[in-house]
């Protein structure tokens, strides 16, 4: 609407050399208070708008106006200045006042003609255009009486189209006779109906933010806006249409019920969000269900707090209840692309690689341009072969996230378990032994930060063959060697056992 109007006002800039010229032209003595003072201002004023000074200008021609009430030319001036601000609300009662006083200016009947038109108003429209071609023959006007037909047509079928729930065909319609009639709020509105109807919440708002201009104290069109942001999941957007109602209209009753409701809610989700940023996961998701008790109704709201839910159990190392949380989101939506994402970290905390591949898969299949999804399913395709090979955390049975305490803890148990002095047979004696080494080796690539960080990037550190084709090298494991980080002998039972860190 604001692009529309500023490329309106520089084409009125445009033609006003030739309007300057045209007024000279037609004028006409007339009797008022002061004439002389009164055209003094005039010319002043033309002077001013031929400079592209609009204020000054406007200045000029409202004391010509205030010096001679019946200059019709002040008033055809100061119209231009208007439209050329962008307020062809002020402009058209000027309009209106040079008609009435000189019936026969072709210029300010086109003007009028072509304002009307944009506002939609067909009868007056042509009741400008007939006007000007029953003075002259003028292309312009024969041309604007042959677009109001159709566009007659259009609007009287797209009323039935509406009527017949036939929404893509009504919008077909519309788009031409909103193209011709920018400033009028009927048909913007029932082009939202349309949309609204076929499930384009964005597009019926983005109809209806204009009617907010075009409408004085149009609570109507901020109650509905508040109501289509809602049902997007769009709380704090809600809020803040609403609280526009209100300004315009303190009393309004259905706004107020309404802005109770949504204030409720974002107050709520605004709780649950602070709490997520202290890392206070329990306390968030009591907050998040707090909020799905609140409002269970809209859809996408339920879709947003639940994965917010899900997100947290993640963050809190719980992926077991959060695939239940983003599971419930699927069966709502299934091409959410968030809860996918976040449903593959869950997989990965379960080690289960494979399905983590899947969910990023599916993801792609939905949008392969998701922002990140490329670099993150390279990522889950790597630790799912890595996985294939040595899953270091799985050999100590720790989480991904572990700190270093538990991953020596975890070590410490396994390395008691397993130390080949507890077993009498050769072959369980070989058996322990590769277990041993085994957890030694996980020991050493999770305590250590720069091995750890290449294992969760997808690479293994103490795979020689894969050290190799990264161009780096590591000296190779051998927990029965020097440098491990800990020493052990056989014979002696237990107490033949000795670690060090």
């Amino acid at each position: 609407m604001k692009s529309y109007l500023k490329k309106y006002s520089r084409r009125i800039l445009s033609q006003v050399p030739i309007i300057l010229v045209l007024l000279d032209l037609h004028y006409e003595g007339v009797d008022g208070l002061d004439k002389a003072e009164s055209q003094k201002h005039l010319s002043r004023g033309n002077q001013l708008l031929n400079a592209g000074q609009l204020a000054d200008a406007l200045t000029q021609y409202h004391a010509a106006i205030d010096n001679d009430d019946r200059n019709y030319q002040a008033y055809y001036m100061r119209a231009t200045v208007y439209l050329a601000m962008g307020k062809a609300r002020l402009a058209m009662p000027d309009l209106n006042q040079v008609v009435q006083l000189q019936p026969n200016f072709v210029q300010a009947r086109m003007q009028r003609g072509n304002l009307f038109l944009k506002m939609g108003r067909f009868n007056e429209a042509h009741s400008d255009y007939e006007a000007v071609l029953a003075h002259e023959d003028n292309a312009q006007a024969t041309a604007k009486v042959d677009e109001l037909r159709p566009l007659r047509r259009n609007v009287i079928k797209a009323h039935q189209l509406l009527d017949g729930n036939e929404n893509a065909q009504a919008i077909t319609l519309l788009n031409e006779v909103i193209e011709s009639c920018p400033w009028n709020a009927d048909y913007r509105e029932m082009r939202s109906t349309a949309y609204e109807k076929l499930g384009d919440l964005r597009r019926a708002i983005s109809d209806l933010k204009p009617t907010t201009m075009l409408r004085l104290d149009n609570t109507r069109a901020f109650l509905k806006m508040s109501f289509l942001w809602y049902n997007l999941g769009e709380v704090e957007q809600s809020l803040a249409e609403i609280r526009e109602c209100l300004k315009l209209d303190p009393d309004h009753q259905e706004c107020y019920a309404h802005y109770k409701n949504v204030k409720k809610l974002f107050k709520t989700l605004e709780a649950a969000k602070k709490v997520m940023q202290q890392n206070d996961w329990p306390e968030a998701i009591n907050k998040f269900r707090k909020a799905l008790k609140q409002e269970s109704r809209v859809g996408a709201l339920n879709v947003e707090i639940q994965l917010k839910i899900c997100e947290c159990y993640v963050k809190d190392n719980n992926p077991k209840e959060a695939l239940v949380e983003c599971n419930k989101v699927i069966e709502i939506d299934e091409r959410n692309i968030p809860s996918l994402l976040l449903m593959c970290e869950a997989h990965t905390q379960q080690a289960d690689y494979e399905q983590a591949v899947e969910d990023l898969q599916k993801a792609a299949s939905i949008d392969e341009n998701y922002p990140g999804l490329g670099e993150k399913l390279k990522k889950a395709q790597k630790m799912l072969k890595q996985s294939q090979k040595r899953d270091y955390y799985k050999i100590l049975g720790v989480p991904r996230n572990a700190d270093k305490r538990t991953v020596i803890k975890a070590y410490r148990t396994l390395a008691r378990e397993w130390h080949p002095d507890n077993f009498q047979g050769e072959e369980e004696k070989k058996v322990a032994e590769k277990k041993f080494i085994e957890i030694a080796a996980a020991k050493e690539v999770l305590t250590d930060p720069e091995m750890r960080k290449k294992f969760d990037a997808g690479a293994d550190p103490l795979d020689p063959e894969e050290q190799q084709n990264s161009g780096h090298h590591h000296q190779g494991f051998n927990p029965f060697g020097g440098g491990g980080g800990f020493t052990f002998h056989f014979g002696g039972g237990n107490g033949g056992f000795h670690d060090e860190f």
